[in-house]
C-alpha cells in the first residue's frame, strides 16, 4: 500500500488537481465555452455531490454518520444554504472576472471569519492575529486597483460567496457543537454533534439543491432549455458538464482525505499555497491580463494569510499548554 508519507503525497496531489480542475472548468464552461448559467451549474454540482456522497457511505469510502434529532437536522439545514450561497457567489463570479483575481478575492476569508466570530461569538483573537488581516485587506485593495479586468458584478458575487464562506465556518463551530448547553453532555456518546465533512456534505446536499433550485427559477428561468440546446447542438457538453460535477465532489472528497492524513491546520497552509497555483495556472490558460500593481497585491495578500495562519497556530499551541498547565494546576 506504499507508506504513510507517499500515501498523503497521492492524496494532497489529488487534492491539489481536483481544486484547480473544477475552478478552470467552471471558468472554461461559463466564459470560454459560453454557457453563462452559473446558478443552474453550481446545482448540477450539488446533485453530483449528493448522488456521491451517498454511494460513497453505501460502499463504506467514508463512515456512517447519523443526524437523530430534528434539531440537529435543522441546525445542518442552515449550513446548507450558507454553503449553496457560498459556492454560488464564487460560480457567478466567474463569470464576470479572471480566476486569478477572484482566488485573490477568496483568501480575504479569515478577515470576514474574524469579523463574523467576533460579532456572533464574541470570540477575540490575538492582537498579533489582527495585525495580519491588514496586508490581507491591504493586499485585496492594491490588487483591486490594478486589476485589468475588474468587473463590479464578478467582484460582489465573489464578495458574497467569501462572506457566506466565512459565516459557514463559525456557524459550524456554533450550530453544531453548542458547548456550554445541558444536553450535550448527555449527547456526547452519541456523536450527533461530530459529523465529519463528508457525512456533513450528505445531509446538507438536499437542502443545498432545493435552495439552489429555488435561486435557479427566479435568476435563471432559461437555464434548462439552454442547456438542451447546449447538448443537441454540442452532445460533448453533457460530458463536460458531468466531468466538471463529478471533479466538484472530488473537491469534497479529497479535501476530507486530506484533513483526515494531515490534520486541519496543515490543509490551512496548504490551502493557502493552492490558491497560488491555481491563480499561477489560470493565468497561463486563460491569458487573462496582469500588471505589476495586481501581482503585488495578490502577493501581499497571500503574505498576510500564511501570517494569519502562522499566528493562529501559534494560539492554539499556547491555549493548549495554558489548559494543560490549568488541568496540572487542579490536580496539585
Amino acid at each position: 500500500m506504499g507508506s504513510p508519507g507517499g500515501r498523503s503525497a497521492v492524496v494532497i496531489a489529488c487534492w491539489y488537481t481536483a481544486n484547480v480542475g473544477v475552478l478552470l472548468l467552471n471558468k472554461y464552461i461559463l466564459s470560454v465555452y459560453g454557457f453563462r448559467f452559473p446558478v443552474f451549474m453550481t446545482l448540477c454540482h450539488m446533485c453530483m455531490c449528493s448522488v456521491l456522497s451517498a454511494a460513497a457511505r453505501e460502499f463504506k469510502i467514508v463512515p456512517k454518520q447519523f443526524i437523530r434529532t430534528r434539531r440537529h437536522y435543522a441546525k445542518v439545514a442552515v449550513l446548507a444554504v450558507t454553503f449553496a450561497l457560498s459556492v454560488l457567489g464564487g460560480n457567478v463570479s466567474l463569470r464576470y472576472i479572471p480566476v486569478s483575481f477572484n482566488q485573490a478575492l477568496g483568501a480575504t476569508t479569515p478577515f470576514f471569519t474574524a469579523i463574523f466570530a467576533y460579532l456572533m461569538l464574541r470570540k477575540k483573537e490575538t492582537t498579533a492575529t489582527y495585525m495580519t488581516l491588514i496586508p490581507v485587506v491591504g493586499g485585496i485593495a492594491v490588487a483591486t486597483w490594478g486589476e485589468p479586468s475588474f468587473n463590479f458584478i464578478g467582484f460582489c458575487a465573489c464578495l458574497v460567496g467569501v462572506c457566506c464562506r466565512a459565516l459557514k465556518s463559525v456557524l459550524q463551530g456554533w450550530l453544531l457543537t453548542p458547548a456550554g448547553e445541558k444536553e450535550a453532555e448527555k449527547m456526547s456518546n452519541s456523536n450527533e454533534n461530530k459529523l465529519d465533512s463528508m457525512s456533513l456534505l450528505y445531509y446538507m446536499s438536499p437542502v443545498a439543491i432545493v435552495t439552489l433550485g429555488i435561486c435557479t427559477f427566479i435568476m435563471e428561468p432559461d437555464a434548462i432549455s439552454a442547456f438542451y440546446d447546449a447538448a443537441e447542438m454540442n452532445p460533448p457538453f453533457i460530458a463536460i458538464l458531468l466531468g466538471n460535477c463529478f471533479v466538484a465532489y472530488l473537491v469534497n472528497l479529497t479535501n476530507f482525505l486530506v484533513t483526515a492524513h494531515v490534520g486541519a491546520l496543515s490543509l490551512q497552509v496548504l490551502g493557502n499555497a493552492k490558491g497560488v497555483v491555481c491563480t499561477i495556472v489560470s493565468i497561463m490558460l486563460f491569458r487573462n491580463p496582469v500588471t505589476f500593481r495586481s501581482v503585488a497585491g495578490y502577493t501581499i495578500t497571500m503574505v498576510g494569510v500564511w501570517l494569519y495562519s502562522s499566528s493562529k497556530r501559534r494560539s492554539a499551541r499556547l491555549q493548549v499548554i495554558e489548559n494543560a498547565n490549568k488541568n496540572l494546576a487542579s490536580k496539585v
